[in-house]
């Protein structure tokens, strides 16, 4: 049994939960640019646009996060196509994120009266200057707090990359465990470690919550 001081545990742990963070937000952003393009493909006027853009979003909210790992980590590989563990991690999640993120943004932009769009169009506005200069402005006070809500869910995602070998929190804590036979005290600084990372973000969506609540007109 190798000996590990309790320091020695929470600096690899908080080692690993930098790469979470960073693995996080990677997906966060990159997720959110692929979701604002089906976004706008979700309520183009083209019906096949409307239907790829549907069908992708139901693929991957109809399928396990982790099955969709496996399909890009194995999948690529099987193809021919090394891929390493943060590569396939990143491109899974940003998928999954994509998805979420433009249906949570469709609700929010279908929640905008339609008379906007219309008085936007009376002003010779195409419907990407309608979309952009006078729709997504408003659609935004609601979306924001859904969409802070949300990066909860796509730190805790973070933690099924370990089954690839992506040396994230859950997968350091796994070797640590295994390492110094005291599972209960690694796994639970494991806990607190996405405690301590979620936490905050809940909050922020709720303060968000009520922020807007109050702001909007009853």
């Amino acid at each position: 049994m190798i000996s590990f001081s309790l320091w020695d545990i929470v600096r690899h742990l908080g080692g690993a939960a930098l790469w979470t963070l960073v693995l996080s937000l990677s997906a966060f952003v990159l997720g959110g640019s692929a979701g604002l393009v089906l976004l706008y493909a979700r309520i183009s006027r083209l019906p096949w646009l409307r239907r790829v853009a549907r069908l992708y979003i139901e693929l991957f909210q109809g399928t396990p996060l982790l099955m969709q790992l496996f399909m890009v980590f194995f999948g690529l590989s099987l193809a021919g196509s090394d891929i390493p563990a943060w590569l396939a991690a990143g491109l899974a999640l940003t998928a999954y994120t994509s998805a979420y993120l433009a249906e949570i943004w469709r609700g929010c932009v279908e929640a905008v009266p339609q008379g906007q769009w219309e008085a936007a169009a009376s002003l010779a506005m195409s419907r990407f200057e309608q979309l952009r200069h006078v729709v997504l402005p408003q659609a935004l006070q609601l979306a924001v707090a859904p969409t802070v809500g949300f990066s909860v869910q796509v730190v805790k995602g973070t933690a099924v990359t370990s089954i690839i070998g992506f040396a994230e929190l859950t997968k350091i804590g796994s070797t640590l465990a295994n390492a110094t036979f005291q599972p209960f005290l690694v796994f639970g600084l494991v806990a607190l470690g996405y405690f301590l990372l979620c936490y905050p973000l809940s909050l922020y969506a709720r303060s968000l919550e009520r922020k807007f609540h109050v702001a909007r007109p009853h």
